[in-house]
């Protein structure tokens, strides 16, 4: 056999069939972890309650609540400002919880996840 072949199961670059498994094995569990995540719903809310947004781990808006006395005909931006702060504090809270499960699984890989 020529030299720099196959020998003993490693492969080029020193990765054994250890390697490789646990690779395929900490892909499946992200992969996991993500549906799990995407799965969640995540709720948040501003203006002492007045809105509350709840997001899914896909980071989409599933609902929206707005308390009547938050409508102030006079004071629109008011109201836009609790639903743009409740909306984006649900997708922070979805955004960590994803960053959280992946680093469970990848540990101190140095991997960073931002989504």
């Amino acid at each position: 056999m020529a030299k720099g072949g196959f020998k003993g199961g490693n492969f080029g670059g020193g990765m054994n069939m250890n390697m490789i498994r646990q690779a395929q094995k900490m892909q499946q569990d992200m992969l996991k972890a993500q549906e799990e995540v995407e799965a969640q719903i995540y709720t948040a809310s501003s203006g002492g309650g007045m809105v509350t947004a709840s997001v899914n781990g896909k980071r989409e808006l599933v609902n929206l609540t707005i308390n009547p006395e938050a409508v102030d005909p006079d004071d629109v931006e008011m109201l836009s400002d609790m639903i743009v702060a409740a909306t984006n504090e649900a997708l922070r809270k979805a955004e960590t919880a994803m960053s959280q499960g992946m680093s469970k699984i990848t540990g101190n890989l140095g991997m960073n996840f931002n989504f």
